[in-house]
């Protein structure tokens, strides 16, 4: 019923950059937080940055200055846009959600994954 697809993944130089987006569908009355976390092979998931429905964010200390975590209410979406990227941001990002529908009062959600490569 309630579903989140992400967008934007790939393989970047490092220094470079990519904007990440991941749109909520479905039967969503509110949606509360919204995060993005990465995940490498053997590691366990990690949270890169978090948005309240106020906007109040927070970062990974690894991707303070760099990256930034942005909402767009209207459109159901949550961006990140990765600056200066480093060979250790590669990973599978995965972004969440906490989502009031007309079945569930809140359910967190995920979808089903990017990937993002730093290499030359």
């Amino acid at each position: 019923q309630v579903q989140l697809v992400e967008s934007g993944g790939g393989l970047v130089q490092p220094g470079g950059s990519l904007r990440l987006s991941c749109a909520a569908s479905g039967s969503i009355l509110e949606i509360y937080t919204m995060g993005w976390y990465r995940q490498t092979p053997g590691k366990l998931r990690e949270l890169v940055a978090h948005i309240t429905s106020g906007s109040t964010t927070n970062y990974a200390d690894s991707v303070k200055g760099r990256f930034t975590i942005s909402r767009d209410n209207a459109k159901n979406t949550v961006y990140l846009q990765m600056n200066s990227l480093k060979p250790e941001d590669t990973a599978v990002y995965y972004c969440n959600a906490r989502i009031r529908s007309i079945s569930i009062r809140s359910g967190l959600y995920w979808g089903q994954g990017t990937q993002v490569t730093v290499s030359s």
